[in-house]
């Protein structure tokens, strides 16, 4: 079963960074290893699925003209939006994946630990989603904790379901001590 919204309310009711984004090594440094992994120096229109409270939003706005960020969870979203207030080219919507996704088209999508939350059909309606979304030459960045979790996915397993995507060609691949970073072009 994809993981429900109960679970995240849990998890921001007793600390607004439940997971450290903003101080804990492993952010900064995966963070910094995903940015050094983008393939252009610089992109049109990016999408950002699940960006809770909007650490990496801020990385990838200085590197693309328009950012989609979205975040389900509403005072995070509004955490997220007000971290890039001074950005207009970046606008932070309460949203989710998979059952919506925004309109047109992005030559940057980034995946970060948020795939792993879905279940089987909502991967599947990802790539649906995907295949729509990824513009022609865009890339599509995925970076999950392949730790042990209770979350429906593995890091493994949504990169491997992500390989599948018709179009695509590995660009980079990165195996951690703790995550997994993977990244795509499309042809």
């Amino acid at each position: 079963m994809t993981v429900g919204p109960g679970y995240f309310d849990d998890m921001y009711a007793s600390d607004p960074d439940p997971w450290g984004f903003e101080d804990r090594w492993y952010e900064r440094r995966k963070y910094a290893l995903t940015m050094a992994a983008l393939p252009a120096e610089r992109y049109h229109r990016a999408f950002e699925p699940g960006c809770s409270i909007g650490v990496l939003t801020e990385h990838l706005a200085a590197r693309v003209d328009e950012l989609v960020a979205w975040e389900p969870h509403g005072p995070t979203a509004t955490r997220a939006a007000s971290r890039v207030a001074a950005l207009p080219h970046v606008a932070v919507e309460g949203s989710s994946i998979p059952t919506s996704w925004p309109d047109g088209r992005f030559d940057l999508v980034v995946l970060s630990e948020v795939a792993y939350y879905l279940d089987d059909a909502g991967l599947a309606h990802l790539l649906q989603r995907l295949g729509g979304g990824l513009a022609p030459g865009g890339d599509l960045v995925s970076v999950h904790y392949d730790g042990a979790t209770d979350y429906p996915q593995t890091a493994a397993g949504v990169h491997e379901t992500l390989a599948r995507l018709s179009g695509l060609a590995p660009v980079v691949h990165h195996q951690d001590d703790g995550f997994a970073l993977d990244v795509w072009h499309r042809s």
